[in-house]
């Protein structure tokens, strides 16, 4: 795998690869990394790269860490060797890993989501879709068999209008609208909140992986089990890596379908389209006071051309302002 100076030296910092025989020695927090890469990029070294050939009076010297922390670092820095051997391992696996340091980190976390962006990526199949023009279904997970059925048609129209189908790949409204993108040929980008290792490994999914028509990406470690914190921390991720959102069903006022919705929908991140009929949840309703736009039931016919109407309802939406920074 072959990896930058920046990234090698991001992921030294900011990632648990090589330091399972080190329980002790943490990587660094995304606050920290924050902090220490504004007084880097004003610092002589500039780049992350540059700390790869520092001393620990150097860190001290040049970018003023405390003791503890300078220790720190440089012993993360000093663990290349282990590094090497879990990428290798990974590589073999199929899992590539990307840095914001990197030119293909997704764009829009940037713009979006600036230094709350994840600073390590890690993901397996086509890449080049994480850039494309994308749909986020979203849904609780027990969502009724009419929600489903919406979910189903979406992903189906994502496939025929050349649209990406983003979701978080759990079960439910995500899932079926993932086997239906991909079932009518098209592309779809799973955000994981739970082993990356583990989910490569189902034949399906490793089959649209082969065939280019799925990538699967999480922040988190690639063997990590699956957590709640986990799973609330990625939907922002979800919403923030595609063009336009569709909230199948949502509780009201609880879930990681309503705080992810509800962020979305202050922040302007993007075009929040709630389904809407005569049995939707409460939470679909009170979405719709929010700021979301209705999507119908009664208009998921096979005349609909889903970019099109997408394009059309949302307006004159202002993306947020380019986030310069690299790392």
């Amino acid at each position: 795998m072959l990896l930058t100076t920046d990234a090698q030296a991001m992921l030294l910092l900011c990632s648990h690869l090589g330091l399972s025989n080190r329980p002790e020695l943490k990587p660094l927090t995304l606050q920290e990394w924050n902090k220490l890469a504004q007084v880097l990029v004003t610092s002589e070294l500039v780049r992350p790269g540059a700390l790869l050939q520092t001393t620990r009076d150097d860190l001290q010297r040049v970018l003023h860490l405390e003791q503890g922390m300078s220790e720190r670092v440089q012993l993360l820095l000093e663990r290349g060797g282990a590094l090497a051997i879990e990428l290798e391992r990974l590589e073999s696996l199929g899992i590539w890993v990307l840095t914001r340091a990197d030119r293909d980190y997704p764009a829009c976390w940037r713009q979006r989501l600036k230094a709350a962006a994840p600073t390590v990526l890690f993901g397996a199949g086509e890449r080049a879709l994480l850039g494309q023009t994308g749909v986020a279904v979203v849904g609780s997970r027990n969502v009724e068999a009419e929600g489903l059925a919406c979910a189903e048609f979406i992903g189906s129209a994502c496939a025929k209008s050349g649209l990406v189908l983003v979701s978080g790949g759990a079960r439910g409204a995500d899932l079926v609208a993932t086997e239906a993108a991909l079932a009518g040929r098209g592309t779809a980008i799973g955000v994981l909140a739970h082993s990356l290792e583990k989910a490569i490994r189902e034949p399906s999914v490793r089959a649209a992986l082969v065939r280019g028509d799925l990538a699967l990406v999480t922040p988190y470690a690639p063997d990590a089990g699956f957590s709640v914190g986990a799973a609330m921390g990625r939907n922002r991720l979800i919403y923030t890596l595609a063009d336009y959102a569709v909230v199948i069903a949502s509780d009201a006022g609880k879930g990681g379908t309503w705080a992810g919705a509800t962020e979305a929908l202050k922040a302007q991140w993007l075009p929040v389209f709630v389904l809407e009929g005569a049995n939707i949840p409460e939470g679909n309703r009170q979405l719709l006071k929010k700021g979301g736009i209705a999507l119908s039931i009664s208009m998921l016919t096979p005349s609909l051309v889903l970019r099109e109407w997408l394009q059309a309802s949302a307006g004159e939406f202002e993306p947020p302002p380019v986030q310069t920074k690299l790392f």
